[in-house]
């Protein structure tokens, strides 16, 4: 670990966090609410730890132990005192823009969070309370435009990609940028940053002003993955169900790159959802695509979706190899459809009220031993539920790969058992496989990967 170099700072809000009560400053003192604090802290680490060099969370973690972020309350509003802050967030004794944007956005949401679930009128009990809790967090982060025509696309991938597909997913930005379209994406790097960076190029081309960067998280991903600096506008929402919730809401058609396991949690997620009878009729274009080197694990997720969810789930989106601009062109056409769509019927460009999702997709879900082994992954479920729960899998896959809280379960108890029918179990197997010989399963600091689970009617060896 190369010396660290810190910084003493006071910073106050610009155009991003109206004041707060003295009430809300003491929810996020020390004094006032230890896990609250805690969690703005190491939100506020990973924040300003953005475009340095480590990408190693517990590294940094380790590094600045002594970091220190309070919250002050004055009569003209609120300001921050940083105690050994990475200096990396700082030029000349100011802090960069774009970094002091994503820090206030972080305690604006941190706050809003906290005081909407101790809020009577907010019901979490239904699927409708959830998606309008949803809602108003990302209305509370002018998230929510209503008078802008649909052109958010939504980019998912992996944070640690290779080289060409890191310059392949810019390409595609550019080429998207070109179209006026704006991206959203998880707000990290690698695939989730370089769409971003081409589209920033085509828009300066196109001379346009106010283009949107969008990035979605949620504190366990924030943690491992600082926002990348392109960010323009952050949301953190409190749990992974509602990221990908918020992702389907506000975004009008879904590119998906080359990734891991947490990309095919977002891709299962998705197709769960357009697998329900009652979105059979509503246009959202998706395409999985990448460049010619990642053919291989392209046609791998394609031939699980159809062996586990059949040809009506391939049937959902389109693959696209190694062309940027048909990804664009067919991007920015369905978009169209959309905006048709949503003209007739009267439904919101900015939110997508008209999408089902079921509970099963919307409830937090916990990655324990129990919980994992009781997964019912048969092809005799309905479409869309065996999508739910092959989701679930996967997200109990990435916490005991990366999350702290699942890394310790499997120190405890051993590894997690996914038990299932062996039309559903090989073709899961032999994705997952495909991931580990194809080197996406990595491991912070460069551990050789060793599975946190075990295919019960497999061969497959804990």
């Amino acid at each position: 670990m190369p010396p660290r170099n810190v910084i003493n700072a006071r910073v106050s809000p610009k155009g991003s966090l109206e004041t707060l009560s003295h009430r809300e400053v003491q929810q996020l003192s020390e004094a006032g609410s230890d896990s609250l604090y805690k969690l703005f802290r190491q939100c506020a680490l990973a924040i300003l730890n953005t475009g340095s060099h480590i990408d190693n969370a517990k590294t940094v973690m380790d590094a600045f132990l002594d970091f220190d972020v309070r919250i002050h309350q004055q009569d003209r509003g609120v300001y921050l005192e940083l105690l050994n802050a990475p200096a990396d967030a700082f030029v000349d004794g100011e802090m960069i823009t774009s970094t002091r944007e994503m820090l206030f956005s972080a305690l604006r949401d941190i706050v809003y969070t906290e005081n909407e679930l101790q809020s009577r009128r907010i019901d979490l009990s239904d699927s409708q309370g959830i998606t309008d809790y949803v809602f108003h967090l990302l209305r509370n982060a002018r998230t929510l435009r209503p008078d802008v025509e649909p052109k958010i696309v939504v980019c998912w991938g992996g944070h640690s990609v290779s080289g060409e597909e890191y310059k392949y997913s810019k390409t595609v930005g550019h080429e998207l940028g070109l179209r006026k379209l704006d991206i959203c994406t998880g707000c990290g790097p690698g695939v989730m940053k370089g769409p971003m960076k081409g589209a920033t190029i085509s828009h300066a081309k196109q001379r346009l002003t106010g283009s949107r960067y969008l990035g979605l998280t949620e504190p366990g991903i924030i943690a491992a993955e600082a926002p990348n600096p392109i960010v323009n506008e952050l949301v953190i929402l409190p749990d992974i169900e509602k990221r990908l919730e918020a992702f389907v809401r506000v975004g009008h058609g879904i590119i998906v790159f080359p990734g891991g396991v947490g990309t095919a949690e977002e891709f299962l997620y998705l197709l769960g959802i357009l697998l329900h009878p009652n979105n059979r009729d509503i246009p959202f274009p998706v395409i999985l695509t990448g460049p010619k080197s990642a053919a291989p694990y392209i046609e791998q997720l394609h031939a699980f979706v159809g062996a586990t969810l059949g040809q009506a789930a391939q049937r959902l989106y389109q693959v696209i190899i190694d062309d940027p601009v048909q990804v664009a062109t067919q991007m920015a056409r369905g978009l169209k459809e959309v905006k048709q769509f949503r003209r007739e019927r009267n439904d919101a460009y900015h939110f997508n009220w008209l999408l089902k999702i079921d509970e099963s997709f919307q409830r937090p879900f916990d990655p324990n031993h129990a919980n994992m082994a009781s997964l019912q992954l048969s092809r005799d479920l309905p479409p869309h539920e065996l999508a739910s729960n092959l989701r679930r899998a996967f997200s109990g896959i990435v916490a005991g790969n990366v999350k702290d809280k699942g890394i310790r379960l499997i120190e405890q108890h051993g590894c997690y058992e996914i038990h299932g029918e062996a039309a559903v179990m090989r073709p899961l197997d032999q994705l997952l496989q495909s991931f580990v010989a194809q080197n996406r399963m990595k491991l912070p600091g460069g551990v050789a990967y060793e599975p946190c689970y075990r295919m019960v009617s497999s061969e497959l060896a804990c």
